[in-house]
């Protein structure tokens, strides 16, 4: 049952606790650069998180067959290869997204989210256990990724994902679509989530004493007559 667990968490912490944007601060140039819409953010973040786990798979199975003095090189040769199939299907299949990300497809060859995993994770684990990781850290990637988007795209036009859903009234924010908007609603976020970080830290400590600690009792004064 321990281990069930653990392997659980093994998702889970890309999440939250270890989210590669939000916590570790990885991935920030495709994170600034194609986030004008939530549709953006949604290829951008899958495309890296079939990178992630198929290179996660394939390193893991490998590890003990890749010479360490040439493992940074074997491991971008792997995550080339599936870079190349992403960056070929988004060209046949979805033009127009594949022009909208541009060279950042191309790119996760050197995404540091990607490589970091290999090295810092894929190659010391089973393929179970890196499957999972990589599949945690990619969903809190996209989950970043589509929040910033969204949250640029509802500001800079009133729309997402084509539907309208602000009123009338409402005058769009222009520089939520240039890379100035990027950049300040990515620090607004960050420290939203440092912050929530924080409270839920202070929720678990003042439960742990509040359960081992017990309060003192008020001392009784005695009456003198």
């Amino acid at each position: 049952m321990s281990k069930q667990v653990a392997l659980s968490k093994e998702y889970v912490k890309g999440l939250w606790e270890n989210n590669p944007v939000f916590k570790q601060v990885l991935g920030m140039c495709p994170m600034l650069a194609v986030t004008t819409s939530a549709e953006n953010g949604i290829g951008m973040g899958l495309a890296t998180t079939f990178v992630l786990v198929f290179s996660s798979i394939i390193i893991s199975s490998a590890r003990k067959l890749i010479p360490s003095q040439v493992r940074i090189a074997s491991y971008i040769l792997v995550i080339a290869t599936f870079v190349t199939i992403v960056d070929l299907v988004l060209k046949a299949q979805l033009p127009s997204l594949s022009k909208a990300l541009g060279p950042f497809i191309p790119l996760i060859v050197v995404n540091c989210l990607v490589l970091g995993r290999q090295e810092a994770f894929s190659s010391k684990n089973h393929p179970g256990r890196a499957f999972l990781d990589a599949l945690g850290m990619g969903t809190g990637f996209t989950i970043a990724l589509v929040m910033l988007g969204g949250a640029r795209e509802i500001l800079g036009s009133g729309q997402i994902l084509g539907i309208t859903i602000m009123p009338e009234m409402f005058e769009p924010w222009l520089i939520m679509i240039l890379p100035a908007g990027a950049f300040l609603t990515l620090g607004l976020m960050m420290a939203l989530f440092a912050h929530l970080s924080l409270r839920k830290k202070r929720i678990e400590r003042d439960a742990i004493l509040k359960k081992y600690v017990k309060p003192e009792e008020p001392v009784k004064m005695e009456e003198t007559e």
